[in-house]
């Protein structure tokens, strides 16, 4: 029997990383590491993560740029900041509810 890991984090939540200076939107969700040998082999042995965890795709930013990143759970926290984000393509993926809120575009919101 299999265990079914539940991802602690939803999409359209901002978060931040826990040891790298960056932030963004959660944009898609791997139940588990699903990007290639290449990528994981290129994390520094000490600080790679378990595979067997969800691996989120976030619409990243940092001081200076724009970027996607691919990062597992154990690195990531929920932002507190609040502060607006500026990713060139957050506005064609998502749009922002009444209450604030982060929402696919398209998807319908009660």
């Amino acid at each position: 029997m299999t265990d079914t890991r539940h991802a602690k984090f939803q999409i359209g939540q901002v978060v931040r990383h826990r040891v790298f200076p960056f932030r963004g939107i959660i944009f898609d969700v791997d139940p588990e590491f699903a990007n290639t040998e290449e990528w994981y082999e290129a994390i520094p042995a000490a600080v790679r993560p378990s595979k067997d965890q969800p691996f989120y795709h976030l619409l990243a930013e940092n001081e200076d740029s724009e970027y996607i990143a691919y990062v597992s759970e154990q690195n990531l926290l929920e932002d507190s900041d609040g502060g607006p984000l500026r990713h060139p393509q957050l506005n064609q993926i998502f749009a922002r509810d009444s209450a604030g809120r982060y929402r696919l575009r398209g998807q319908p919101h009660h």
